[in-house]
């Protein structure tokens, strides 16, 4: 039975009603000499007193997110770190600026912990969309950075506004969840250190399943990032194709791993986009864009990017602007046609 969840809590004060119900029962009716009746009665409290204790700290896990396994709490685990938070579905909201939801959450599966800052379309609140579902694009910053940095620097929400009102893209749900969780950067994979991965594709997108009307399956879900961001915002569609079915990856990271984030070379070979693409079977389609001047993101690793993924299930857009750096001036300017194609390959608002 899992530690966490609703039947071992509930198991644990059955367990202490009837602990108390029989120390009542029997308190007066043990037989036998006076020493051994005493000890049976003190081990009859201690008993009351632990399976109490029990459901308080039972209690307490679930609600603050401490151990999500026996595993976890034995200390039988694979090595990885193991944050604090409370899990998806006691995550609280606070309002933040403009018209920002701001969470803090443990990942169930990935034991990782972070921010996650939601937008909601104006369209979400209005009567006549209260049973409308909507697609979700989660924006993926670079590192150093957090998920803030897309409010600060990157223009969001009001620059996608605009553009979801001029009709350049249907309405979405903007998440932005912190991609380095307490500083842990594995170029969303899963390593020994933290399953990244693990914590985008799956915490993440569970939370934001549980919390708002998002629409459900691959064609609901879709990534945009820059630099590491953009380096995710296309292995995770390749990794977890069941959860995103596109991607927009502006100025992305080398495409063929970072050796200074995996050291292991044949693991930072088989995670990376380039191999992973030549291998896949998956159906996904990619936005890759970089500027001409970009010496980080040059456009020759793009077009390797998209030759490997020649004769596959992906589909590939390469753009290459003509100026502009490996800063926020060049991706505010790839706004338009990342969430133009991020449109077209998703589902719009329905029920």
């Amino acid at each position: 039975m899992s530690l966490t969840g609703t039947p071992f809590f509930v198991l644990l004060i059955v367990v202490t009603v009837l602990c108390v119900a029989a120390t009542l029962l029997l308190w007066s009716r043990l037989r036998g000499p006076q020493a051994l009746r005493w000890l049976l009665r003190f081990l009859m409290i201690a008993l009351c007193q632990l399976t109490a204790i029990s459901v308080v700290a039972t209690w307490m896990n679930d609600d603050y997110g401490l151990y999500s396994s026996w595993n976890d709490l034995l200390g039988e685990d694979d090595g990885a770190v193991s944050m604090v938070g409370p899990p998806a579905d006691r995550a609280t909201f606070s309002r933040g600026d403009a018209g920002t939801l701001d969470t803090y959450f443990r990942g169930r599966r990935s034991r990782m912990a972070g921010q996650v800052i939601v937008w909601t379309p104006p369209q979400y609140e209005e009567a006549k969309y209260r049973h409308t579902r909507f697609p979700v694009v989660l924006l993926l910053h670079g590192v150093p950075g957090s998920p803030a940095s897309w409010l600060e620097h990157g223009g969001m929400p009001g620059d996608f506004r605009q553009l979801m009102e001029a009709g350049t893209s249907h309405p979405f749900i903007l998440a932005m969840p912190v991609v380095d969780p307490g500083g842990v950067n594995t170029d969303c994979t899963d390593q020994r250190e933290g399953k990244v991965a693990t914590w985008i594709a799956r915490d993440v997108t569970e939370l934001l399943s549980h919390k708002f009307r998002t629409l459900p399956g691959p064609k609901g879900w879709g990534l945009m990032g820059f630099s590491t961001g953009g380096f995710c915002a296309v292995r995770l569609p390749l990794a977890y194709p069941d959860v995103f079915g596109t991607g927009a990856a502006l100025d992305p990271d080398p495409l063929s791993g970072d050796p200074t984030v995996i050291t292991d070379a044949k693991s930072r070979e088989q995670t990376s986009p380039t191999y992973m693409v030549r291998h896949t079977k998956a159906s996904v389609d990619l936005f890759l864009a970089t500027s001409a001047e970009d010496q980080d993101s040059p456009p020759r690793r793009l077009r390797e990017f998209q030759r490997a993924a020649a004769g596959t299930n992906v589909t590939t857009r390469v753009m290459v602007l003509p100026t502009g750096g490996h800063n926020y001036n060049t991706w505010t300017r790839l706004y338009p046609p990342a969430f133009s194609f991020l449109s077209r390959h998703t589902t719009p608002p329905g029920r």
